[in-house]
């Protein structure tokens, strides 16, 4: 990812909530506090013995499906290009740990789902990733403009 050295380097890590408009205004908001450059890491939501029934687009992955829809909307939010990839890992905090081994970032976003179906919190990944030594703000997908933002 190449930014310039006044730009801080900002992980999301988001799957199904990719695209929500808690994650956008999130996102529009550290965009607003300076200069930032954003990739998303999508997880690999499956086991690798898992193989979903064709989809829509059966050339693209379901992590690459989320990539195409949130890109875009992550772009706009950020008000400049975002990158992103899918790993290859199943769980959110190996694939977490890879990608800050591979690349220096500044601050991790994580997006989850409501507490009630949430795997992510019920494995307390915030916790876990804050951790890891970075500012983490969790946004958790409550309704269509639901934020809760925690540091």
């Amino acid at each position: 990812m190449a930014t310039s050295k006044d730009s801080a380097r900002i992980l999301v890590v988001a799957h199904k909530t990719a695209a929500t408009p808690a994650l956008l205004e999130a996102v529009r908001g550290r965009a607003a506090r300076g200069p930032a450059a954003f990739h998303l890491l999508v997880p690999d939501p499956h086991p690798s013995s898992w193989r979903p029934a064709p989809a829509l687009h059966p050339q693209m992955t379901e992590g690459e499906q989320v990539l195409a829809l949130a890109l875009p909307l992550l772009a706009e939010a950020a008000g400049g290009h975002v990158d992103g990839t899918v790993s290859r890992r199943h769980d959110p905090m190996d694939a977490i740990e890879e990608t800050l081994h591979d690349e220096d970032y500044d601050e991790i976003i994580l997006s989850t789902l409501p507490r009630a179906v949430s795997r992510w919190l019920h494995i307390d990944l915030p916790r876990r990733v804050a951790h890891l030594g970075l500012p983490v703000t969790t946004v958790v997908a409550q309704d269509v403009s639901g934020v809760a933002a925690a540091r």
